[in-house]
């Protein structure tokens, strides 16, 4: 048995910037589990078509009920082929993406279409499918059932992360992710605390000034 995904989703840029930023979407706030992407074959076809193939490692934390099934060394990475067909002349993208590692426990397939949106033509449209399945004998459903949680999850911060690096492409300022926001707010929590502690000890310094002028003046 197969958990089978389907979901559509639109991008408000043009099929060519985000034909551009699909190859720039890594490093950005929303990706921190992917570690390394690499180009392992690329073609240009006689119809114009542009092949590729890139090898990308993300970090594959698994629930503590599945650790306990596997040897505490089997690795905590996985590493997954990508494999897409551009056609710039008909403006659809369309990536096949696999994981080649753990595939005992689980595999997911996606496939993606990125094409010109009906509605909107300055607008991208992307069809996503995706298959979860696992060989796991007596706890395959459950696998499956956990895949297909995480892959929505990743969906969601991939799509995030595609309209940040869109926004930087175009000179938009993004939207600061929580951890910015976070972050600059503590920042600016201590330059408060450090000004006002200089404060304090100016005010300080000059009450101790004073009251030892009028010290003085009684002397």
């Amino acid at each position: 048995m197969v958990k089978y995904f389907l979901g559509h989703s639109v991008l408000r840029s043009s099929w060519d910037q985000v034909f551009a930023a699909f190859w720039q979407r890594y490093p950005n706030p929303y990706s921190k589990h992917v570690l390394t992407e690499d180009i392992v074959h690329r073609e240009v076809t006689p119809d114009q078509k542009l092949l590729s193939r890139r090898l990308l490692t993300k970090t594959n934390r698994m629930p503590r009920w599945a650790e306990r099934l596997f040897p505490a060394n089997v690795a905590h990475s996985v590493y997954i082929l990508e494999d897409s067909i551009v056609d710039p002349q008909n403006q659809t993208m369309t990536t096949f993406t696999w994981n080649i590692n753990h595939a005992r426990l689980m595999v997911v397939e996606e496939r993606c279409v990125y094409c010109v949106n009906s509605d909107n033509s300055g607008w991208t449209e992307i069809r996503r499918e995706a298959w979860v399945s696992s060989s796991l004998f007596g706890v395959s459903r459950a696998v499956q059932e956990f895949g297909l949680a995480r892959f929505k999850s990743n969906v969601t911060k991939s799509m995030k992360g595609f309209e940040y690096i869109l926004a930087k492409l175009q000179g938009e300022a993004p939207s600061k992710t929580l951890v910015e926001t976070a972050k600059e707010a503590t920042e600016k929590a201590k330059e408060t605390a450090l000004a006002a502690t200089e404060k304090a000890k100016d005010l300080a310094s000059k009450a101790a000034t004073k009251k030892q002028q009028q010290q003085q003046q009684f002397v």
